[in-house]
């Protein structure tokens, strides 16, 4: 490990940093008689103008210049001549200018040369008038809670950047941490980062950084990744809030082991009065074992969100697409409304407040206790009484069918909620509250009761009763008996107006009526969409004013795939807006225009529905899946990321979030949040196919083959599912003839298991495996044996296109003709791409680019870019061309799943390769010859592709 005396020298020499925020880093004291290396006035490189001297040490020196060349000042820091011939000493300088240059951030320095003058190597960047935090802290001593919270968001918004170009720190530090005066942090002083990806210059053994800020991984030598870094934010926050750092002893080296054996004491053991959320941040950055850390700082990025929100989250389909991993949901249930994870108990929300800044609450309804002997009641009003504790904007009742399933896993499994089995899966599930109830018989008449208890603790909050002269009269004394319980929760509605809100909601023809509505809510929990579609439909025919079971029906025809129907459902649905609540009239519109495919308007009503009501995690995940329709992926990824920090413990929710994640070009995160959701359900198999997806996204060929052959093991619908992606794997590295034997099997065995439409997208990715291969023939017959078995909107696009490819133009049309007569815009764009490809084929490139353009303004998909760019190319017009290739490598992630209805596609991709080596070839740039070996090097692997000898000719191979 070195002279610990050494590390502690070099340590109390560090903060050395001058106003450019550039910290001296590994410098020490400058030697007796050491001369700068340049003068106050001289110019460096014929270009930069010293104007100052900021810093100085024994490695070298950071001055103040002028760049005449571009007129403005920068910061210019030097390396010692006779350091730079030291080969490790000049690679590290290096370093930092390459590392540093790939993130591009306001909270991270910028970078902007590398040059040498005279002998002497220096690199240039930002000038950043300020001081740096290690010098805050000289002079301030410590910072109150909102003041060191803002300066950690912001480093951890520099450094979720670097971390997502796969650059870690690995000497963070208040002296390397610049503060503007207008509040700015950047990070600075890459010398000793590395690419986590890559090998680095320094491996495991090796001991580099400053002492009192390494983790414990890093103090021993050990490789380290982003999470060290996080560490080292822990330690930051520490010492801005108490004025102190966590471990002290007398030597370096002690301070090490201390760190590496002992916990950390809280730093609210220094200030006693810092919020309990700020003091649990603190602690799990300082997790000795990085595998209990944060592991992002989008992590702790969004804990102090929520915290100065006045929330306290735990950073931890549509029609048929994404349809496995997310389904559209009944608009009344109040499954999957928001669980909101609050870290303190109840007692301290109980204090009334304005609702609108009333933070999130969840609430968990148990069983009521049925006296009667009447299976009508069993499971009938705790759903109702979720939809009356909902009417109090920041209250949310965690779904009853999850709890059920958890109920199951108990150490003493039951299918019950009862009051034990509830407040256990409450207080597992970070929710604060739950209610009991019990309903008798009381003559010819019902008493109900309710009580709500604290989670942890069991004690009464509030309690209520009421007396119903029949059954039917029991639903309207359900707003009543929820009237106090909203208020003791901080609910300030007065009672009169919560009665009026919800009252419509309460009416039904019959007890009966809302029976089967709950049963069928039950049934759609457990992934029954066609028997709860039944029961949805037995309520409406009992009651036809009853517009919860319409909507019920509606959600479940959009799972089922019955378009028409779901239009009509919730149609019917919304002629009874009189007998919904607010949340439900928002949902029930938001469904609307999910169904009839207006996807701006989907997003503007769920918009309006998170807006209104906080935690709304019916309302966020499918205001996800409706930017994803309209190719918003980065906003989809937000809006999925808020449903995961309100409910983390939700494999659900983070399937989808990991899918968005990838499908945005971060395949990182994409595997990250589908390795946490198969923790949460390893029996996933969307998880094992959306981790594979993730892992091919960054080259991890093996790593996505052998989650592909764990998903094979899962079911039969896993083995169904594995084979189309280890197919899709081998198109992908041109191993065609084994994903033709592949996808044919797996066809076979889908028509086995009377499968037809799954056996369709095998059939079709065989069509585009047999095109590779360049026999047209088999391809076209592959197609049709699709179309033969579907009709799906992605199957009839994607034989239309082979159809196109393969000279069947007319039959290409006609498959166009149908698609463009549907009203929804995805149908419409691909009837435009498809047009496009039949005018290119026969030769008329500007109609087939007029067509092609036409659909992208329909519809922003890859595919469309795709298209254009062959068609511009095909034109000559190689400057729109590569436009529209570069943007597909961008997008890369979209090209995983281009129709998002876990079906992998990702074998076209590498094909952008060798698009843009035409256009970048035809553009006579002497790079071109780097997109054909980016082919080569994918394709190559099967040696199979016909293309592969003219791309090697190409390239003078």
């Amino acid at each position: 490990m070195g002279d610990p005396k050494g590390l502690a020298d070099q340590n109390s020499n560090d903060v050395t940093s001058a106003l450019t925020g550039l910290s001296a880093g590994s410098f020490i004291a400058s030697p007796v008689g050491q001369r700068p290396a340049f003068e106050i006035g001289a110019i460096v490189a014929s270009r930069y103008e010293v104007l100052a001297l900021l810093g100085e040490g024994g490695m070298g020196a950071v001055y103040k210049t002028h760049d005449r060349e571009l007129d403005r000042v920068v910061a210019l820091k030097v390396i010692r001549p006779e350091l730079a011939s030291n080969p490790a000493i000049a690679q590290r300088f290096k370093q930092e200018i390459i590392l540093a240059r790939e993130v591009t951030h306001r909270n991270v320095v910028r970078i902007y040369d590398l040059g040498e003058s005279e002998g002497t190597k220096f690199v240039t960047m930002e000038f950043v008038e300020g001081e740096t935090i290690a010098e805050v802290l000289k002079r301030r001593g410590k910072l109150p809670p909102a003041g060191a919270a803002a300066i950690m968001r912001q480093v951890c918004e520099g450094l979720a950047a670097a971390h997502a170009t796969h650059i870690v720190h690995r000497d963070l530090k208040p002296a390397n941490l610049m503060c503007g005066p207008d509040g700015r942090i950047i990070i600075m002083d890459f010398g000793l980062a590395r690419d986590a990806a890559g090998d680095g210059l320094t491996q495991s053994g090796t001991v580099l950084g400053t002492v009192d800020y390494m983790s414990p991984e890093q103090a021993r030598g050990q490789t380290v990744d982003a999470r060290s870094d996080l560490f080292a934010v822990g330690l930051i926050f520490y010492e801005l809030l108490t004025g102190k750092r966590p471990f002290s002893a007398e030597s370096a080296v002690a301070t090490l082991v201390k760190r590496s054996q002992e916990r950390a004491k809280p730093p609210s053991t220094i200030e006693p009065t810092l919020p309990p959320a700020v003091d649990d941040i603190v602690m799990h950055c300082l997790e000795t074992d990085p595998a209990k850390r944060y592991q992002a700082a989008t992590e702790i990025l969004a804990e102090l969100e929520a915290w100065q929100r006045g929330t306290r989250v735990s950073a931890h389909t549509i029609s048929r697409r994404l349809r496995a991993r997310l389904r559209w949901w009944h608009a009344a249930v109040p499954a999957l409304v928001a669980l909101v994870v609050l870290a303190v108990l109840l007692v301290p929300l109980l204090r009334l407040k304005p609702e609108a800044q009333h933070p999130p609450l969840s609430v968990l309804v148990a069983d009521f206790t049925n006296h009667t002997g009447d299976a009508v009641f069993d499971g009938t009003l705790e759903p109702m009484f979720n939809v009356a504790l909902e009417g109090a904007s920041f209250v949310n009742a965690f779904d009853r069918g999850e709890a059920r399933q958890l109920a199951g896993k108990l150490p003493n499994p039951t299918n019950k909620l009862d009051e034990q089995a509830a407040r256990l899966i409450a207080v597992s599930q970070g929710i604060s509250a739950v209610v009991t109830g019990s309903l008798s018989r009381r003559g010819d008449g019902y008493k109900i009761s309710v009580e709500t208890l604290d989670s942890r603790t069991g004690n009464s909050i509030a309690s209520a009763d009421a007396m119903a002269a029949n059954k039917d009269e029991l639903l309207q004394t359900i707003p009543k008996l929820a009237a106090p319980i909203r208020k003791a929760l901080g609910d300030t509605t007065p009672e009169s107006v919560q009665f009026n809100e919800v009252s419509g909601a309460f009416t039904a023809a019959s007890m009966e009526v809302v029976h089967q509505e709950a049963i069928g809510m039950n049934q759609q929990f457990a992934g029954k969409f066609q028997e709860a579609l039944q029961s949805f439909s037995k309520a409406a025919e009992l009651d036809p004013n009853f517009a919860r079971a319409y909507s019920g029906m509606a959600a479940m025809a959009l799972n089922l795939d019955r378009q028409k129907d779901a239009e009509k459902f919730i149609k019917l649905a919304m002629e009874h807006e009189d007998r919904m609540t607010e949340r439900e009239r928002y949902r029930n519109r938001g469904l609307f225009y999910a169904a009839t495919g207006n996807w701006q308007k989907c997003v503007e009503e769920n918009t309006q529905l998170v807006n209104r009501y906080p935690a709304e995690r019916v309302g966020e995940t499918n205001l996800a899946n409706c930017l994803a329709e309209l190719r918003d992926i980065p906003k989809a990824v937000e809006a999925a990321r808020r449903v995961v920090e309100i409910a983390p413990k939700a494999a659900f929710y983070r399937l989808n979030l990991s899918f968005l994640s990838s499908c945005n070009g971060d395949f990182r995160a994409g595997e990250r949040e589908a390795r946490a959701a198969l923790q949460l359900n390893p029996a996933s198999e969307v998880g094992h196919l959306i981790l594979a997806e993730a892992q091919l996204g960054q080259g991890e060929i093996a790593q996505a083959e052998e989650s592909y052959h764990q998903l094979e093991k899962i079911s039969a619908l896993g083995a169904s599912m594995a084979a189309m992606g280890l197919a899709d794997l081998a198109v992908y590295q041109g191993r065609f003839a084994e994903a033709v034997r592949t996808l044919e099997q797996g066809a076979a065995a889908d028509l086995a298991a009377h499968r037809p439409e799954v056996a369709a997208n095998k059939f079709s990715a065989l069509a585009h495996a047999d095109l590779w291969r360049q026999q047209p023939q088999p391809a076209i017959k592959a197609a049709e044996r699709a179309l033969a078995n579907s009709q799906e909107v992605s199957v009839r696009f994607q034989a239309a296109r082979i159809f196109a490819e393969g000279g069947k133009l007319a039959k290409a049309q006609e498959l166009a003709a149908g698609l463009g007569s549907e009203l929804q815009s995805e149908p419409q764009a691909y009837a435009k791409i498809v047009q496009g490809k039949v005018a290119l084929g026969r030769g008329d490139a500007p109609g087939a680019i007029k067509a092609l353009n036409e659909a992208n303004r329909l519809l922003d998909t890859w595919i469309g870019h795709f298209e254009l760019g062959r068609a511009y190319l095909q034109a000559g017009a190689f400057v729109e061309a590569d436009s529209e290739f570069d943007l597909c490598l961008k997008r890369q992630g979209e090209a995983l799943e281009l129709f998002m209805d876990d079906v992998p596609t990702y074998g076209i991709f590498p094909s952008v390769y060798y698009y843009q080596g035409r256009v970048r070839e035809g553009l006579k740039s002497p790079n071109f010859v780097n997109s054909y070996r980016a082919y080569l090097n994918i394709r190559s692997q099967g040696g199979e592709d016909p293309m592969l000898s003219e791309v090697r000719r190409r390239v003078g191979q």
